[in-house]
């Protein structure tokens, strides 16, 4: 498995994608204008375990900040991922992504810093709810070149890592599913996302009673290949993400995030 491939796996599995309630339908301005960070600390470091085809395969920091007012980002969420084991021997990945999202948790901008063997690439994307488009521009830093794209999206929409936090504000009961809006700056979808049932999940701090979630981002929809990602979220007001797994073709495979620790601010 290359290392562009791990990449997009590990980042598929945190594409949990924005907002949506019990309501069979709403509107993408009432969905932002719902979504709230309401439940979720203002400071949240979630670590996780990844494990690919049951290997250990490296390692995902997700950091959860609410800037203090006036700022003109409401919050940020980070995510650094870094490859192990078999892995890193196969093609080292050492990985940095920030987005800034708005006061109802829609993405302003986002950047990648991706390190992946001898692959150095810089990806920045400007959504502008004025103009209705998302700006795209992809660096290689060995090549010295550029790539440019520019997508209409709504003036709300999510980026494919903050919308893990919308989905942990609201409560879609199993048996309900909704469309959302999701972009990743080269292209704009609605993306269903179905509630399917409870489960209890074995987890590093025991027990936990959660709900586990699809959300349909592969067949050509915001991915062209064939895949499921899942996400759990544990049955009570915390929402916490204990659990992310996609599954792919089988040249790549399943991939894990199990949460190990979670911490305050």
């Amino acid at each position: 498995m290359t290392g562009t491939r791990w990449r997009a796996a590990i980042l598929s599995t945190l594409l949990i994608t924005a907002p949506f309630t019990n309501a069979p339908a709403i509107g993408q301005q009432e969905a932002a204008a719902q979504a709230s960070v309401d439940g979720i600390p203002n400071h949240e470091v979630l670590d996780y375990a990844i494990e690919w085809r049951l290997v250990p395969a490296g390692t995902a920091k997700l950091t959860w900040t609410t800037m203090p007012r006036p700022a003109t980002v409401a919050n940020e969420v980070r995510l650094h991922m870094q490859s192990a084991g078999l892995v890193s021997r196969l093609f080292r990945v050492d990985d940095d992504y920030t987005a800034a999202l708005g006061e109802n948790l829609c993405a302003q901008n986002s950047f990648l810093a991706a390190h992946e063997g001898s692959r150095n690439r810089e990806t920045r994307v400007s959504y502008n709810s004025q103009t209705k488009k998302a700006d795209y521009v992809e660096k290689d830093l060995n090549k010295n070149s550029t790539t440019v794209h520019e997508v209409d999206i709504p003036s709300c929409v999510h980026d494919v890592i903050g919308g893990l936090v919308v989905l942990r504000t609201l409560h879609l009961e199993p048996g309900n599913a909704v469309e959302i809006p999701i972009s990743d700056g080269k292209k704009f979808v609605q993306v269903k996302v179905e509630s399917q049932r409870r489960e209890e999940l074995n987890t590093a701090m025991g027990p936990r009673q959660t709900i586990r979630y699809e959300v349909f981002l592969f067949d050509n929809v915001l991915y062209k290949r064939s895949g499921h990602l899942h996400v759990w979220l544990t049955d009570d007001n915390l929402r916490l993400p204990v659990q992310l797994q996609v599954r792919l073709q089988f040249a790549i495979g399943t991939i894990t995030l199990k949460l190990e620790k979670e911490e305050k601010g």
